[in-house]
């Protein structure tokens, strides 16, 4: 969703644990290993309808991670980045129910 404000996410392929693909989509968005980053909290699986398919949802497994002083290097799919304070999410254009996947990681 071009132009907005997002967290890190992907696309499970094949079978592979929801865990494993947010590193490889941590480490593909971001340039952070695994050895650069702390799993904190894994947020119950959610079901959220697709506000650009019609009749879709998307199963989203939240996930809230720790990084120490990371050095960022974005890929292709982003633009920019930036740390902020969860009460400051209602300040920015953001994807369609981040809100809720964080409150329920936070």
């Amino acid at each position: 969703m071009k132009g907005l404000w997002a967290g890190i996410s992907g696309i499970i392929e094949k079978n592979e644990p929801p865990l494993s693909r947010a590193k490889i989509e941590i480490f593909e968005e971001l340039g952070l290993k695994n050895n650069q980053i702390k799993l904190l909290k894994q947020a119950k699986e959610m079901k959220i309808s697709s506000p650009q398919y019609e009749n879709h949802e998307w199963e989203i497994y939240p996930f809230l991670f720790e990084a120490d002083k990371p050095k960022i290097k974005l890929n292709w799919e982003n633009s920019d980045y930036k740390w902020i304070n969860a009460e400051e999410i209602s300040k920015y254009e953001i994807v369609p129910s981040l809100e809720k996947v964080l409150s329920n990681l936070l």
